[in-house]
């Protein structure tokens, strides 16, 4: 981030603004609605200066601007539109380590004055840095159409009850337990519909219910998708924000990890190959105990927890243990990867099935059912093969397939380091080495592949 994004009191304090025109209008009209006394410094003021609620808090100096006005000020903002002068006022504001914003010059600014979405005393704040103003107001106004005005109301509802909640619960997850359930319950609802009253009297009736004791924990068992946080489901996201404890494996892209709440706890639990953080029956154990000491878990998985992910496992530790918990199901690799290479799994012309393997490697073998991956007129998508492609390729070949039969191989799918190497069952393995791809990867085997050239529409940077 090139801008640290805060939110300042400037109620009574003096801000100065430097410019007469319409921009400049609009800036100390925010101003005066944040509660600042306001100084403009302008030989002559437009119209709407005289339009502006709070009258009784805005001067006008007519004088040339001068560093010595800063005296005092703890806000500046210049929209003179004079090249010079802003130059001018942005140093003179640095030099006394005074916040200044240069409206539309990024480079002069110590801060950027962000588009707004205000349902006070709910807030929220969006900018592009000054890199693209326009792309911030458009992701405004989608947002305010997805936070209704009522959401103000009930932030001022919560805000009542604030000190009441703190007495009421000893810890601060158990306090956010009791916010989350009201804030996505019944008692928000009634807020949206515009029955207030209601609303109070059922966040009095939770509050007479709730003890004080050890919350019920929870497993989220959420798939993560294969890469590309654009494709998770809400579902995932909004369990994502409010998990205490996020248990995660290698396969969890960044970007998706990232989308978890900033402060909960992280533990990694992943495996890979020769390199297992913990056994499987330690991370099912680890779970329980987490949910046991009343914590939400969410168990985070790349791609989806039913295919490959040991999922079922997972949850039958907690059926047997008594822990409640959700499923949320994740895009896998094979229809993620697939989608972004422009591979279409099945296709009229050349697969009417598909089948998902994996291919791990032991004793440099694998055992597959040969005959039943080898068969004409479907897709094979193998999972975890890219050490063990040689022998994969080689197996096909000698199981009935052509050497000529496309196969794909594709490392980081649905992400902006994807890469896609086609070849046959014959050239591949040469390729590969060739290329130095490396985990994750995806390998398609079938003639679906020759469509990659024709069809692929998600183009990355070549790094």
């Amino acid at each position: 981030m090139n801008f640290l994004p805060i939110f300042m009191d400037i109620r009574g304090q003096h801000c100065l603004v430097v410019g007469g025109n319409e921009t400049a209008a609009r800036k100390t009209a925010l101003l005066l609605q944040c509660g600042a006394r306001v100084t403009v410094v302008a030989s002559e003021l437009v119209t709407a200066f005289t339009e502006l609620d709070g009258q009784e808090r805005l001067d006008h100096d007519r004088a040339e601007f001068k560093p010595t006005l800063l005296d005092g000020v703890s806000v500046v903002i210049c929209a003179s539109g004079d090249e010079q002068l802003d130059r001018t006022v942005s140093q003179a504001a640095r030099d006394r380590h005074l916040p200044v914003n240069v409206v539309d010059k990024p480079e002069l600014c110590s801060f950027i004055l962000p588009a707004i979405i205000d349902r006070s005393p709910l807030l929220v704040a969006v900018s592009s840095g000054g890199a693209v103003p326009v792309l911030a107001r458009l992701l405004r106004a989608r947002l305010e159409t997805l936070i209704p005005s009522s959401y103000g109301n009930l932030a001022l509802l919560a805000a009542r009850f604030r000190e009441e909640v703190k007495k009421k619960f000893s810890s601060s997850p158990k306090r956010r337990i009791f916010w989350e359930k009201i804030l996505q319950g019944p008692v928000a609802e009634l807020v949206y519909a515009g029955n207030e009253i209601a609303a109070e009297t059922a966040l009095k009736r939770q509050l007479e219910v709730e003890l004080d004791d050890l919350p019920q924990g929870e497993v989220y068992l959420v798939g993560g998708g294969p890469g590309n946080p654009d494709l998770l489901t809400f579902r995932a996201l909004r369990l994502m924000q409010q998990a205490d404890v996020v248990v995660y494996d290698h396969l969890v892209a960044d970007a998706v990890l990232d989308l978890c709440r900033r402060d909960a706890e992280r533990v990694y639990v992943g495996k890979e190959r020769a390199n297992h953080t913990l056994r499987q029956e330690s991370i099912n154990m680890l779970l329980v105990d987490y949910a046991k000491a009343g914590k939400r878990v969410l168990r985070l998985k790349g791609g989806d927890p039913f295919i490959f992910g040991r999922g079922g496992e997972e949850i039958e530790t907690l059926a047997e243990n008594g822990i409640p918990f959700q499923v949320v199901p994740g895009i896998t690799a094979a229809s993620g990867v697939a989608s972004y290479a422009g591979i279409p799994l099945t296709h009229r012309d050349y697969a009417q099935s598909c089948v998902f393997v994996t291919g791990h490697l032991k004793d440099d073998t694998i055992n597959l059912d040969w005959d039943a991956l080898a068969r004409p007129n479907q897709t094979v998508v193998i999972y975890m093969g890219l050490l063990g492609l040689p022998v994969l390729c080689q197996e096909l070949i000698s199981h009935g397939l052509d050497a000529t039969t496309p196969i794909a191989l594709v490392q980081q799918g649905t992400t902006v380091n994807q890469r896609v190497l086609v070849g046959t069952l014959e050239t591949l393995p040469a390729l590969v080495i060739e290329a130095r791809f490396k985990p994750p990867t995806l390998i398609i085997v079938g003639h679906v592949v020759k469509l990659h050239e024709k069809l692929a529409w998600f183009h990355t940077e070549p790094k």
